[in-house]
């Protein structure tokens, strides 16, 4: 499988990297397991977690995985700390005593002595940005962490947590994990242009669209648990929440592409997804090995430039009256420019 590099760090991920949330809570131990031995077979190297997965549980399940395996050697793991993991009041964020804690739960219950890549779950209102980034960098002074990451930040946090690492001379941020798919494009108004001048990869999350882009709904509204989850109610607010004309159109781009290829239409949006500027590592979530599989075939093919045109034509997302729209109409400004005409390295 492809490797591709986290720079400034010599960390390499593979270009679909194992996103775990999924177990401990739709994925019993030994099926996690048995993902965790199919990814790793296809060539697969990168494997994401966090501590809020299943309260640890996802942790632990990789951990016995790991020393089952006898290690981590020729893996790069990464975690997440942030949110809560009991109801104590104290037990969350992102400032030094709760992300100390959190990080070496986390190395106990993966049963290692460091992680390759450390994240921010999402930004702390409440902790200046100069604590989380001096906590980090000391993280990998102490050699508990190789390099740290950012993930559901803004552009303006992240380019503030940016210059607070340069200013002190701490640890690089290398990456930025945030929710990105055919269905989901507004990173690229502020997150990839900046991702793209300070050389920090992306590794996108729900890269299906939450079951959109595997043709899981239709025009006419589920019904029943099947097909809207575990929880009915959400299900249907999902539905509801996404079910206008771009959709529809997206979702026909991506199953005509599909159909005249003989493949799912989740190869079609994931190979869209990993051609992507600044995308090094696309995160498959799935349930089952034979989802794993499916997924993973999307690396045998490529889209053409004409199919790969045809989506991004179909899912541009529009562009907001204000600042994007007066920069276009007032000041001359093409505010995709940038991104079309760099889109010839992925990252």
């Amino acid at each position: 499988m492809e490797q591709r590099t986290l720079k400034p760090s010599d960390l390499h991920v593979s270009v679909f990297g194992l996103g775990t949330m999924t177990f401990g809570h739709e994925c019993d131990e030994a099926t996690s397991h048995a993902i965790l031995d199919r990814y790793v077979d296809a060539g697969g190297a990168f494997i994401d977690t966090a501590d809020v997965y299943s309260r640890g549980v996802s942790e632990e399940i990789i951990g016995h995985w790991l020393a089952m395996r006898g290690g981590s050697d020729g893996l790069v793991i990464a975690t997440k700390g942030r949110f809560a993991m009991s109801d104590d009041p104290a037990d969350r964020g992102a400032g030094r005593a709760h992300l100390t804690r959190a990080l070496d739960a986390s190395l106990r219950r993966l049963g290692v002595e460091s992680v390759d890549l450390y994240q921010i779950h999402c930004w702390d209102p409440e902790t200046p940005v100069e604590e989380t980034m001096e906590t980090l960098d000391g993280f990998v002074a102490q050699g508990k962490v190789q390099a740290v990451g950012l993930s559901n930040f803004l552009g303006w946090q992240l380019e503030r947590a940016v210059q607070v690492t340069e200013r002190n001379g701490w640890a690089p941020i290398v990456s930025l994990q945030p929710q990105y798919n055919l269905l989901a494009r507004d990173i690229e108004l502020e997150l990839i242009p900046l991702c793209l001048d300070r050389g920090i990869g992306i590794l996108p999350w729900s890269p299906l669209g939450g079951g959109w882009l595997t043709g899981k709904y239709y025009r006419t509204a589920p019904t029943g648990a099947t097909r809207l989850g575990e929880n009915p109610k959400r299900g249907l607010e999902n539905y509801q929440g996404r079910a206008n004309e771009r959709t529809w159109a997206i979702l026909d781009a991506v199953r005509s592409i599909a159909e005249q290829r003989s493949v799912p239409m989740s190869q079609v949006a994931l190979n869209w997804l990993r051609r992507r500027p600044m995308v090094s590592s696309v995160l498959l979530g799935c349930r089952t090995v034979r989802q794993l599989d499916e997924n993973l075939a999307a690396l045998e093919w490529d889209l053409g430039d004409d199919e790969m045109a045809t989506l991004d034509t179909v899912s541009a997302p529009g562009i907001p009256t204000y600042p994007q729209g007066f920069l276009e109409n007032e000041a001359g400004m093409e505010v995709w420019e940038r991104l079309r005409t760099r889109t010839a390295k992925p990252y």
